[in-house]
This record gives C-alpha cells, structure tokens and sequence, in this order.
C-alpha cells in the first residue's frame, strides 16, 4: 500500500500542504468498466470540495 499518496487538487478537503493527501483511504473508477487503459479513464471518488 502506498505511503504517500499525493494530490494537486488543492479545494479538496484532504489536500494539505505539500500535496499531500490526508484521506483515510482512496477510492478511484473506471470510466470503461472493471479495466481502464489510462489515467484519463478514471476518477477519484474521494474527492470532497472544501468548504470555503
């Protein structure tokens, strides 16, 4: 399992500084079923908007 997990979304209410990822776990789709080819098919479903 990864140690760092690192996320340039910085509105996301995990983001802190450095990049860094604060979530307890990840969790990502795929756009094209159970398997995805490249980045560009998937989302994370872990992103939260921070409330501002």
């Amino acid at each position: 399992m990864a140690k760092d997990v690192l996320c340039e979304v910085n509105n996301c209410t995990y983001w802190k500084q450095g990049n860094q990822c604060t979530a307890d776990s990840i969790y990502v789709i795929s756009h094209s079923g159970k398997q995805a080819s490249e980045s560009a098919e998937t989302d994370c479903k872990t992103f939260e908007p921070e409330n501002l």
